[in-house]
């Protein structure tokens, strides 16, 4: 009788505890401040970055400058840079920002520009947030630092419980990614802020920023602009529970030390090192950055998609590449590590092969990509696409030491490969780079900004090393028939050591590889892909 009593006691106890989680995340948001809008500082032509910039802009009247930051530490290394010589304002806008060593060497320079005088305003979204509330609020007390949190949890702890209460409004994030200073500069692409986005960790993303400058910069910032002051972006203050003075001083006393721990110890790393030797710094210094000139635009979501059905397209970027895209005339190339067409885009796609655009198509293969689910929903697709006439291309989980093998650049062969960029070309004269995947999520429930560059030079340049590169780096995936049974079958061919060779099963898959893939398959998930 004793034992029972006790098990009903606990049971007891548990039921409370999960009880009282689920009211906590049923509780819901609390009140957002009314806040006065807050725009942009306009004129900023007094700064550094203004009077370097302005001799040149003067030469390219309606034109902005783009330098492409293809390397991770140089992408790495532009932002710190950034950082450092801001004046009067920084906006940071960002779907991760880990706390790891390169995410803590951006906020130590950001901070250390708030230092200076900067004002800074921080706007990330708040899935990668869990146990934030701290430090974020440290930081948020800094007099020159505003911090606020997009499309937040109500709960702040026990959020595994919302996933179920309010499954369709967390479901909704803010994926764009920026950073600009004195509305001068500003670097936009694909990166996130962690190591594995700058060539720090064992597996590293290939990707794709701009750094531009002109009058492509202001609409940048009015797109920030839009998210900061929108519904869905909360001030940290309105979710966290209040620090007191001496607990904001102190708390923010151990995130410096923290920092400066992180700063030191990547300063002394190889990495740091190659940081410091960086091409783009390098270039900076000699005077010998290469420029590319062109006309430009913003295209971007709206802030208020994440408050309207995913089925209302009125705020959202996709009809809008679509156009630019379906503008092809005799070739289009479209990198996107998560490639989920739905049945309309791939009518689309063998449509603009009937009408004589050779499509090109280069993605993650399963051993390269971080989501297996998203494999699951584009491998069906390849047969249909190659039939159509599509080249389609799969990067190798061991690009890196392929490449590396040619002396070519990137961040060594230990690194495992993974595809993270999303960079679409049209006639080799219209470039796209930012965070918008061609798939369901990109298009219907995320938020994503990038820009579109008119620039053949840059286009050319960008065009040459991915050709270069992608039979040493990828797989090129054929259809072709068995000679023995004479039915067709996909193949993936690539070149290893210099030498050619052919798979007829797919790489890095094995038998227990395979029915997980058949199990993806069958859930009914593509439109969360």
């Amino acid at each position: 009788m004793g034992g029972t009593r006790k098990s009903a006691s606990l049971f007891g106890r548990c039921l409370v505890i999960v009880m009282a989680a689920l009211l906590s995340a049923c509780a819901g948001l609390p009140q957002r401040p009314a806040l006065a809008p807050e725009m942009a500082v306009q004129d900023t032509s007094d700064t550094a970055l203004a009077k370097e910039l302005a001799p040149e802009l003067a030469k390219h009247p309606g034109e902005s400058v783009f330098y492409p930051l293809v390397a991770g530490t140089d992408a790495f290394a532009m932002r710190i840079a950034l950082a450092h010589v801001a004046q009067r304002t920084l906006d940071v806008q960002y779907y991760i920002f880990e706390a790891d060593d390169t995410g803590a060497a951006l906020l130590a320079a950001i901070m250390a520009a708030a230092d200076r005088g900067v004002h800074v305003r921080l706007l990330l979204d708040d899935i990668h947030l869990a146990r934030q509330d701290k430090v974020l609020s440290a930081i948020d007390a800094h007099p020159n630092i505003e911090v606020r949190v997009f499309n937040p949890f109500a709960s702040r702890n026990l959020r595994l419980f919302e996933y179920v209460t309010d499954f369709g409004r967390i479901n909704r994030r803010m994926h764009n990614k920026s950073m600009t200073a004195d509305n001068q500069l500003t670097i936009v692409g694909g990166r996130n802020v962690g190591d594995e986005y700058y060539g720090a960790a064992k597996t590293d993303f290939s990707d794709l920023d701009l750094l531009a400058g002109g009058p492509v910069v202001p609409q940048v910032s009015a797109v920030f602009d839009d998210y900061w002051n929108s519904e869905a972006a909360y001030p940290i203050s309105a979710l966290a529970k209040p620090l007191s003075g001496e607990e904001a001083a102190s708390e923010q006393k151990r995130l410096r030390q923290t920092l400066d721990e992180h700063a030191i110890a990547l300063q002394s790393s190889a990495y740091g090192k190659s940081v410091l030797e960086s091409g783009v710094l390098q270039a900076i210094h000699q005077g010998t950055l290469p420029a590319f000139w062109g006309r430009a635009i913003v295209i971007a979501d709206r802030a208020a998609k994440v408050l309207t059905p995913p089925e209302d397209d009125s705020t959202h970027a996709i009809p809008k590449l679509g156009k630019i895209l379906d503008s092809a005339q005799h070739d289009l190339t479209l990198i996107s590590p998560y490639f989920v067409p739905p049945d309309s885009a791939m009518e689309w796609l063998t449509g603009l092969q009937k009408r004589g655009v050779q499509v090109r198509i280069l993605t993650n293969s399963y051993g390269a990509t971080d989501v297996s689910a998203v494999h699951a929903g584009y491998a069906p697709r390849r047969e249909a696409l190659l039939k159509a006439g599509v080249i389609l291309y799969e990067l190798k989980p061991s690009a890196y030491a392929e490449l590396a093998k040619k002396k070519s650049h990137g961040p060594g062969g230990s690194s495992r490969a993974s595809l993270h960029a999303k960079t679409y070309m049209v006639d080799r004269h219209l470039l796209f780079i930012g965070s918008l995947n061609l798939d369901p999520r990109s298009a219907r429930l995320n938020t994503e900004m990038g820009i579109v560059v008119d620039s053949a030079p840059l286009c050319e340049m960008l065009g040459k090393s991915v050709d270069a590169a992608l039979l040493d780096a990828a797989y090129q995936v054929v259809v072709e028939t068995d000679p023995a049974t004479g039915k067709e079958q996909m193949e993936w061919v690539t070149q290893e050591d210099g030498v050619l060779r052919t798979y007829r099963s797919e790489p890095n898959m094995s038998g227990w590889d395979h029915f997980k893939q058949g199990v993806l398959r069958m859930l009914p998930v593509e439109s969360q892909l």
